[in-house]
C-alpha cells in the first residue's frame, strides 16, 4: 500500500559544508545528506519503502555535537512510502525459478516467494530455463510480471543477507492472479 507519512529526521552535517551566508545552499546540503541518509536506510518495519520525499517542512536551528565539527539538524518532511499488506493484489517481475516455487521483484520490494503450492493447476518443468506450465496457455518463468495476492509480509532488520527489507510470501489462488505478460525486462 502506498501512503503519505510526516516524519521528522535527525540530519548530522560537517560544519564546514554550511554556508552561513547563504541558508539555501545550507539548505540544500541538510536535504542532500537527509536523502542519502534515507537511501541507506531504505525502509522502516511501521512506514515500509521510502520511495519520494514530497515536502520539506522544516529544518530546525542546528546543534553543535559534543566539540566536534558536525552540527545536528532536525528536519520535518513528507515522504511517500509503499509496506505489503496482507491480502493486497501485487504485481512483479519473476527474477528466480525453482522446483518449489519462484521469488518475484515489486518495486522496491525484492523478496517475495511464490510457492510451487500457492500456483493451482501449475507444474514445474525442468530444464536449462526451467518454468512452471498451466496446461498449455500460461507459463511463468524469468521475467514473467505475475500478479499475486500478499498471504504474509514480514520484517527483517538485521540478517546476514537482508537488511531493512519486507519479505513476502505470495499465493496465486484466486480469480484474475498469474501471470500478466511476459516474458518482460525490467527498467533498472
Amino acid at each position: 500500500m502506498y501512503s503519505e507519512v510526516e516524519l521528522v529526521r535527525g540530519v548530522v552535517v560537517l560544519a564546514e559544508k554550511l554556508d552561513k551566508d547563504s541558508p539555501f545552499s545550507s539548505k540544500s546540503v541538510i536535504t542532500t545528506q537527509l536523502l542519502k541518509d534515507l537511501l541507506k536506510e531504505k525502509a522502516s518495519k511501521d512506514h515500509g519503502y521510502f520511495l519520494k520525499v514530497t515536502a520539506l517542512k522544516k529544518v530546525g536551528t542546528g546543534q553543535i555535537l559534543d566539540h566536534s565539527r558536525k552540527m545536528l539538524f532536525h528536519v520535518a518532511f513528507s515522504c511517500r512510502t509503499f509496506i505489503p499488506l496482507q491480502g493486497e493484489i501485487l504485481e512483479g517481475v519473476v527474477y528466480k525459478v525453482h522446483n518449489l516455487g519462484v521469488f518475484i521483484r515489486c518495486g522496491p520490494l525484492n523478496y517475495a516467494y511464490l510457492s510451487a503450492r500457492k500456483m493451482p493447476n501449475y507444474h514445474y518443468v525442468a530444464g536449462t530455463k526451467p518454468f512452471f506450465l498451466k496446461g498449455d496457455l500460461a507459463k511463468i518463468e524469468k521475467k514473467v510480471v505475475v500478479r499475486f495476492r500478499v498471504l504474509h509480509a514480514r520484517w527483517t532488520a538485521k540478517s546476514r543477507e537482508i537488511r531493512n527489507e519486507f519479505v513476502v510470501l505470495g499465493s496465486m489462488v484466486g480469480d484474475s492472479l498469474g501471470p500478466v505478460y511476459g516474458p518482460h525486462e525490467p527498467d533498472l
